[in-house]
């Protein structure tokens, strides 16, 4: 099984690499943008964040050559309390993949994928408590909408919201399948595509972790530091780059005169997303949607 790093040399080129300094995986997954980033450090340091155990096991594997790395178990919320305890408090730079790893789709027993049966689970953390099955099987209806309204962007979310209920206990992966499959001829996808993905985001509080995460970021960044996200939808692309706007910017009232030397706390690396060249989509068709959007501290 090959581990693919996305918009691997982009997000490199976008860091700008001292090589004496201290940065952070918040995403360790597969290690491969950790490998590319201490393959260029000297005196410098790495510190991999995953919340998914296997993941920090595969990655340990991968980086055991380097001795300048660090792995972490736990997730990318919690950055600033784990890097204080072991005496660092600022970074040089972070990059975030915010897609899932190859092995977390590929591994039938995690449920991530509509494509493979199995149990209803999408816990990035499996000591969580909470999984899809729960999610499935015992949020109301007007819960369900939202999510698969919100964070999936279903056109179908209340009849389908509607058919899950009265459908109960739903088991596996397969079981929900059927039912979105009934609304597949409106569908340009694969009919459980949006649900899926809803789902795992419910399951995850991804986007609630990543709005708690990202001024965290910006607070441990040094001078010239930089954080480097790697989005794989609509949702996760709007809030990064709403987050860059409002902290590159510097809003007064109209008339109000300001000084000079008055800086935003961010600079933008790149005003547009940088996007997966046509020869990485045609070797890897999970880059077909990826975003790389990066920004520099003043």
């Amino acid at each position: 099984m090959k581990h693919y790093s996305v918009l691997l040399k982009e997000t490199i080129e976008s860091l700008n690499i001292k090589k004496n300094g201290i940065y952070v995986d918040a995403t360790l997954g597969g290690g491969g943008h950790s490998e590319a980033i201490l393959s260029r450090l000297e005196g410098g340091h790495l510190y991999g964040f995953d919340q998914d155990r296997f993941a920090i096991e595969t990655a340990k594997k991968r980086l055991e050559r380097f001795d300048n790395f660090t792995a972490i178990n736990q997730n990318f919320e919690n950055i600033e309390e784990a890097l204080k305890s072991l005496g660092i408090d600022k970074i040089d730079g972070i990059i975030m993949d915010l897609g899932m790893s190859s092995f977390q789709i590929d591994d039938k027993e995690r449920g991530f994928s509509y494509m493979q049966d199995a149990k209803l689970d999408m816990r990035m953390n499996q000591s969580s408590n909470k999984s899809a099955y729960d999610i499935v099987n015992y949020a109301s209806l007007d819960e369900l909408t939202y999510i698969f309204k919100v964070y999936g962007e279903e056109d179908f979310a209340r009849p389908i919201a509607k058919k899950i209920i009265e459908s109960r206990p739903l088991e596996t992966t397969f079981d929900l399948v059927r039912i979105t499959d009934q609304y597949k001829y409106l569908q340009k996808s694969h009919s459980a595509k949006q649900v899926f993905q809803a789902l795992r985001i419910a399951v995850n509080d991804e986007l609630g972790v990543l709005e708690r995460t990202l001024p965290k970021l910006v607070h441990l960044l040094n001078k010239d530091g930089v954080i480097s996200v790697i989005t794989f939808h609509s949702l996760e692309d709007r809030l990064i780059k709403h987050f860059f706007k409002e902290q590159s910017e510097i809003k007064v009232p109209k008339g109000v005169p300001i000084l000079s030397t008055l800086k935003a706390p961010l600079r933008l690396y790149n005003r547009k997303p940088v996007l997966p060249s046509e020869e990485e989509c045609k070797e890897n068709s999970r880059s077909l949607s990826a975003k790389l959007r990066a920004a520099i501290k003043n």
